[in-house]
């Protein structure tokens, strides 16, 4: 990614650029006009007593500053943002958990989700207090169990009332439902995918889990993913076990997630992993993409541009009659 890049709310208003080669043309030919009406004038050493050494002057600067107004106020309606690397620990987060059928696997006791769901209650007491999260469960499909909140008792809640469904599990659909949550965030985006890394629903789509990446990164989400479950196959908690269904863990895709979207894999093949990578993700400061809102200065830089071409042009670049 870029040290420094830029995106615009509203891109149509860049089409409004192409009006500054016309300004330019504009003001040559007005330029060349007023030679030709001066030439007219019979006697010029009073025209160059009255304008100085040249007779015409090109006005360079009214040109250049014309154009640096016309520039910034069309930036400025565009809505534009700075995006840029820097190091902080001030993340929003969007806490996902896998709620499908292979997380009722009872390789952690009691199962998967159950401990995904304790150490989920724990990390989110260690927030900041002005940290904001917010809980998505995933599936079959994904829903936004609480949006982005600093109120701890409502992340909790939500956290406390996710419920296994017997179904199969999307990972790009909870990638991408996400990093909506945290699309107009201005701090440090981070997505925690806490899941046993099997995507059965899209296992017939090979590019599913590439277009969700590409979506966070276009987004500047950078996603963390923590693998729950033993590299074994273990029974699913709610079938017998004479059914001879198993649970796979899948962390390839996990691993693919992460490196591309500049997070970090965590194998928490028990609990006290599960731990460790909460609080890495918490304490550890690291880089992120932040954003700045530009529109304001810009509106500033305008006006101020206008005033200065105004005394210009009513003091040095001043008409006479």
């Amino acid at each position: 990614m870029a040290l420094f890049s830029m995106t615009f709310e509203n891109p149509d208003y860049l089409w409004f650029l192409f009006a500054i080669p016309f300004l330019v043309i504009t003001h040559f030919f007005l330029l060349r006009h007023a030679k030709r009406k001066a030439m007219k004038f019979a006697n010029f050493m009073i025209i160059k007593r009255v304008t100085g050494e040249r007779l015409i002057t090109k006005n360079y600067t009214i040109l250049f500053l014309r154009i640096a107004i016309i520039t910034c106020a069309i930036l400025a309606v565009a809505q534009t943002h700075l995006w840029y690397e820097g190091r902080t620990n001030i993340d929003e987060y969007v806490i996902a958990i896998d709620t499908s059928a292979s997380m009722t696997a009872e390789d952690f006791d009691p199962t998967r989700l159950e401990v995904a769901k304790r150490y989920a209650l724990q990390f989110t007491d260690a927030l900041d207090k002005d940290t904001r999260a917010a809980v998505v469960s995933f599936s079959g499909l994904t829903f936004i169990e609480q949006a982005l909140t600093d109120d701890r008792a409502a992340i909790k809640d939500a956290l406390l009332r996710l419920e296994p469904v017997a179904s199969g599990t999307d990972i790009p659909g909870a990638i991408i439902t996400s990093t909506n949550v945290l699309i107009n965030s201005e701090k440090g985006r981070a997505i925690i995918i806490i899941t046993d890394g099997s995507n059965t629903i899209e296992d017939y789509h090979s590019k599913s889990i590439q277009r969700a990446i590409t979506y966070a990164k276009m987004n500047r989400a950078k996603v963390y993913t923590v693998g729950v479950g033993r590299d074994i196959q273990s029974p699913l908690g709610y079938l017998p076990q004479y059914y001879n269904v198993s649970a796979q863990f899948n962390q390839n895709n996990l691993e693919i997630i992460a490196n591309e979207t500049g997070g970090t894999y965590y194998a928490a093949q028990d609990p006290d992993a599960l731990v460790t990578a909460y609080n890495d993700i918490k304490s550890n400061d690291r880089t992120s993409t932040l954003s700045m809102d530009l529109t304001g200065g810009l509106m500033l830089l305008t006006l101020l541009l206008l005033m200065i071409e105004w005394g210009l042009i009513n003091t040095r670049f001043r008409l006479l009659p």
